[in-house]
């Protein structure tokens, strides 16, 4: 079975990429700045890992297949800068351009074999309490196999 690791790093990288805009595993997302490493500003993304599914031979053969699941948040100052950064990863993660994916998702020893959206806020992002913060969830399920 593939790491989980290898994939997210592989996934936040990708997001980034796509996005234009950091990506934080787990959290917000650090920038290097003049002083070091800093919060990024808005617009951002932050990646975090939800209960993945397993598919093929038992799980101590290292020929299974594994689907890891995410939460992609995009979180901005406003509607419609969420919305336009979820549209970059969405893009950016499930895209198709000639039947292929618009964009490559490397995994050290591991194939990916399918990407999955499964799940969209569908344009009602979320407002903090305070107003300063908006966010848009977005799910994606990433199969690997073993290469």
């Amino acid at each position: 079975m593939t790491a989980r690791l290898p994939v997210t790093r592989a996934l936040a990288a990708l997001v980034e990429k796509t996005t234009g805009r950091p990506c934080g595993i787990g959290e917000l997302p650090r920038v290097e700045g003049k002083s070091g490493w800093e919060p990024a500003f808005s617009p951002y993304t932050v990646l975090d890992s939800l209960p993945a599914e397993f598919g093929g031979p038992p799980l101590w053969d290292w020929h299974a297949d594994a689907a890891w699941s995410y939460q992609i948040t995009s979180v901005g100052k406003r509607g419609d800068q969420v919305e336009w950064l979820a549209d970059r990863v969405r893009s950016g993660v499930v895209g198709r351009t000639d039947g292929r994916w618009a964009h490559d998702l490397l995994i050290p020893e591991g194939r990916v074999i399918d990407r999955e959206l499964t799940y969209d806020a569908g344009g009602e992002p979320s407002v903090s309490a305070a107003g300063a913060i908006v966010s848009y969830v977005q799910r994606v399920t990433i199969t690997v196999t073993p290469a």
